[in-house]
């Protein structure tokens, strides 16, 4: 059930990358598994760190998903800002 948080609450925030300028790297796609892969990573790592089941949910397991998931944006939009530098597109 906690999985099943984590990825929701990605999600979630995933929608509003809609109001932000597509510079993610692999568009809305790249958004979106940056996003996931946060969330589950830090989601896990807490937790794995609290000693809780994969069952347990309360709103602390939430919280735990919001770091990785803007954590997951930044690092996909930085990459993708990265490579328009390096490869400005051809017009």
């Amino acid at each position: 059930m906690a999985a099943l948080v984590w990825v929701t609450i990605a999600i979630a925030l995933w929608h509003f990358t809609v109001f932000l300028p597509d510079h993610f790297r692999g568009g809305i796609v790249g958004a979106f598994a940056g996003a996931v892969i946060g969330a589950v990573i830090t989601g896990a790592a807490w937790q794995i760190a609290q000693g809780d089941s994969m069952g347990t949910t309360d709103i602390v397991t939430l919280l735990a998903a919001l770091p990785g998931c803007a954590l997951g944006l930044g690092f996909v939009y930085f990459l993708g800002l990265r490579d328009e530098e390096l490869h400005p597109p051809v017009v």
